[in-house]
């Protein structure tokens, strides 16, 4: 099993020190088992600009867009030294394949899978199995929830170009950064898209970090507490 799947956030994909970030989640590869799945960013936003010009149909939109995150995972893992790109999803410690839902087609690794870490590249298996529906209310956030469910993992980080979730404070405070968020109030806010909350299997632990500060995913799995936004079953108390 995966110690966490990351989705890094397009933004931070695009980020001019993209280079510098990927060169730490690498040496975290080497301590932990984790996959990583890139956010469409740059490239999806052409899709989106496409789709504006042109009235592309939904289903158009939705495969070029989980393309473009095919783009930035191979952008991703060009500066992971180490971490190889897949195609597919397998639990190397389970002795059976583990199969897709509804599906005779078996999850195996691909063949440039080396390491005890990878970037998905989520297209092939995605034309296969399509759980969510093609719509631009549905982002990457919602595609790294389902992915934890079916890859097994217990934990999902996603890593923005925000700290976390804020919440308003008095008039004229600066908002404050929560330190736990219900998962019902995330489709109140704008840092996940809408469907994330239904797509997240209950038992993952979810944290939204900065993916500016890559300190703070490592401090999160060598402790299992960092400073960002953890994503909670019931409201917290008060």
């Amino acid at each position: 099993m995966f110690d966490a799947l990351i989705k890094v956030g397009g933004s931070v994909c695009n980020s001019p020190r993209l280079k510098e970030y990927a060169s730490e989640w690498a040496a975290l590869s080497r301590r932990y088992r984790l996959l990583f799945i890139a956010g469409g960013g740059l490239f999806a936003d052409q899709v989106r600009a496409l789709d504006h010009h042109l009235d592309l149909s939904d289903s158009a939109a939705h495969w070029m867009a989980i393309a473009a995150m095919d783009q930035n995972g191979y952008l991703l893992a060009d500066f992971m030294r180490g971490v190889q790109t897949v195609s597919w999803i397998a639990d190397r410690g389970r002795e059976s394949e583990i199969l897709i839902p509804n599906s005779q087609f078996p999850i195996l690794p691909s063949p440039d899978a080396g390491g005890s870490s990878s970037v998905l590249l989520p297209y092939t298996l995605l034309r296969q199995v399509d759980p969510l529906p093609h719509s631009w209310e549905v982002t990457s956030d919602s595609l790294a929830a389902w992915l934890a469910g079916f890859a097994g993992t217990n934990c999902l980080v996603l890593l923005k170009d925000v700290p976390g979730v804020y919440q308003a404070s008095s008039p004229g405070a600066p908002p404050t950064l929560l330190a736990e968020i219900a998962r019902e109030r995330l489709a109140d806010c704008e840092v996940v898209d809408p469907t994330f909350f239904k797509t997240l299997p209950p038992k993952v632990d979810t944290w939204i970090l900065s993916g500016r500060h890559p300190d703070r995913l490592a401090e999160l799995l060598e402790t299992g507490r960092t400073e960002g936004t953890r994503v909670v079953s019931e409201t917290p108390a008060l």
